[in-house]
């Protein structure tokens, strides 16, 4: 069974105190996501990674207090969720490479909103990735996290959640994002459970 990894904001702007939107423990994440990136790379396994890519003037910052910025440190992934062999994927239409797709470890999608599936290339990066099963880990859990294990689910392919690698902003609406994702068919596991499968 073909496996992606999906590895959702782990950005600066969210994952470390003092962030524009840190999400309060994110950073105790760190390890975990370190263990999954190394196993995804020794694995041979794709690890797609979601990246905010703002604008200064950027539509969301009416929703949302402005964070990565493009080309700030805010925008930047953590070292640990970084790999080498990286292929960007840009918001412009039709500007996927099939070829770099391929040849990549870790394939960033960069949005400019919640919903990773604006970035109107992901639907055919993800027919090209043709996985089976999209490990999902990251921030934060009500939005961004929310928003790609709905837009997996609809592939039909198996969607796993990897619990203790994710983090809410609120820790209820993290928790009815989880009982509303499982309710629609995602499953829940953790790091040594993903390390040992």
């Amino acid at each position: 069974m073909k496996t992606v990894f999906v590895d959702v904001d782990t950005q600066l702007d969210f994952m470390v105190p003092g962030g524009a939107l840190y999400a309060p423990g994110s950073e105790l994440l760190t390890p975990r996501l370190a263990a999954l990136s190394e196993f995804a790379v020794k694995s041979g396994i794709p690890i797609l990674s979601t990246a905010d890519a703002h604008s200064e003037d950027d539509p969301e910052f009416k929703s949302w207090k402005p964070h990565c910025v493009l080309g700030t440190q805010g925008e930047r992934k953590l070292t640990e969720t970084s790999v080498d062999r990286q292929y960007i994927v840009s918001t412009e239409a039709d500007s996927l490479d099939p070829s770099l797709v391929y040849a990549a470890a870790q394939i960033i999608v960069q949005k400019q909103n919640v919903d990773c599936f604006t970035n109107p290339n992901l639907p055919e990066l993800l027919r090209l990735l043709n996985a089976a099963r999209f490990v999902v880990y990251g921030v934060v859990t009500e939005v961004c996290v929310r928003h790609a294990a709905r837009g997996l689910l609809k592939t039909g392919a198996k969607v796993e959640l990897v619990a203790d690698a994710i983090q809410a902003l609120d820790e209820n609406a993290g928790r009815e994002a989880l009982n509303e994702l499982t309710d629609k068919g995602v499953e829940l596991t953790t790091v040594a459970g993903v390390l040992e499968g």
